[in-house]
């Protein structure tokens, strides 16, 4: 049973690797600019992942959570058939997107106990 786990997270971290490649080279949408892959999430099936991004834009350029991933369901199709390309798979997962919040939580915080330090 280990083994399928193990699986599980090796394929995960392929496709994370690969759709961050692929954004990075591939993708022309300028929504899609400075879009990270922050992890996935694959079934133990592999027939479904979930993948988690987050964006770190430029204010100027107005970017909203709902447009990266807006642009990102777009583009899955695209996503996927390159995937289908580029891995020795035998079923190529479905891709499903979400945004991730963990580093603006942490920002927050950090900047939470930053203002505590220097009140108090």
């Amino acid at each position: 049973m280990p083994k399928d786990f193990s699986r599980v997270r090796r394929v995960a971290e392929l496709v994370q690797r690969e759709l961050a490649q692929l954004l990075e080279t591939e993708v022309s949408d300028p929504r899609l600019a400075l879009v990270t892959v922050t992890s996935v999430e694959m079934s133990r099936d592999l027939r479904h992942a979930v993948v988690y991004v987050t964006c770190m834009r430029r204010p100027e350029l107005g970017a909203e959570r709902e447009d990266v991933l807006r642009a990102l369901t777009r583009a899955g199709g695209f996503l996927r058939r390159q995937l289908s390309h580029n891995l020795t798979l035998k079923t190529v997962p479905d891709l499903q997107f979400r945004y991730d919040t963990s580093i603006e939580r942490g920002i927050a915080l950090s900047k939470l106990i930053d203002q505590a330090t220097r009140g108090g």
